[in-house]
């Protein structure tokens, strides 16, 4: 279906309000505001923005990377653009798993374990559980996804030790219902850490994108009322997919 998108003729050359591309990036970006192109939709290709807008091909390519910048649109390997999906809300002071607070919002969630094995502790993870290096600990790699998109690649770090046999049990869903309805435990702190990166190759052919494709990387450490780390998690997100939210008295 052709977009509702108008593209007026853009010269070329930059203007006096800078680069052509960028005029091109607000008229796009003023099409997904004003719901002209809807959350999912295909954006036109760049042969069609081209024939609408008479811009440069390389004009057209540097709108389209800095709205992927911005998180408004991204790509589908081999089928090209759409515009991103509203993006879920993430609270780090809660201990709530992905599966609950994605639900919360009305969205469907997913989770695919991509593998799942006791590995030895190299010394830095092994410091974090305040275990000696060389100590089994569980390595679960996982998928998730909202609405059928994948949003985020996980490896997770679990001490056997206070989760025997968690191999045994499907972790295709709420690893947090896990942990506290079979084995108890209870997490009273989050130390949580996030910075943008650049998405490495196993977290974007996970997703189904370029690597180097811009991400978010959350690193989260769940502590018990007794100090003893419940599990260790590194998040790479899609930068478009998550939007942080923390609500907090503010202490002079």
């Amino acid at each position: 279906m052709r977009s509702q998108l108008e593209l007026t003729p853009i010269a070329k050359g930059d203007t006096a309000d800078g680069p052509h591309y960028l005029a091109l990036r607000d008229k796009i970006a003023r099409g997904i505001e004003l719901g002209k192109l809807a959350a999912g939709s295909k954006l036109p290709s760049e042969r069609q923005f081209q024939g609408d807008s008479g811009a440069a091909r390389g004009t057209i390519r540097e709108a389209l990377f800095q709205l992927e910048a911005e998180g408004l649109i991204y790509r589908r390997d081999r089928s090209g653009w759409y515009v991103s999906p509203p993006a879920v809300t993430y609270n780090p002071m809660r201990w709530a798993g992905f599966m609950t607070y994605v639900a919360e919002q009305g969205r469907s969630p997913a989770t695919e374990t991509l593998s799942t094995e006791l590995e030895p502790a190299p010394p830095a993870v092994a410091d974090i559980f305040r275990t000696a290096p060389g100590t089994p600990l569980y390595n679960l790699h996982r998928r998730r996804s909202i609405d059928g998109r994948a949003v985020l690649v996980e490896r997770i770090i679990v001490d056997p030790a206070l989760a025997p046999g968690l191999a045994d049990h499907s972790l295709d869903g709420s690893l947090t219902q896990i942990l506290t309805g079979i084995y108890g435990l209870t997490v009273v702190r989050n130390r949580v850490d996030m910075r943008p990166c650049a998405l490495v190759k196993f977290a974007a052919d996970a997703l189904g994108v370029k690597p180097g494709t811009p991400g978010l990387l959350v690193v989260r450490t769940s502590i018990a009322a007794d100090g003893r780390v419940v599990e260790y998690d590194q998040e790479y997100w899609r930068h478009d997919a998550i939007r942080v939210h923390v609500d907090l008295d503010v202490r002079g």
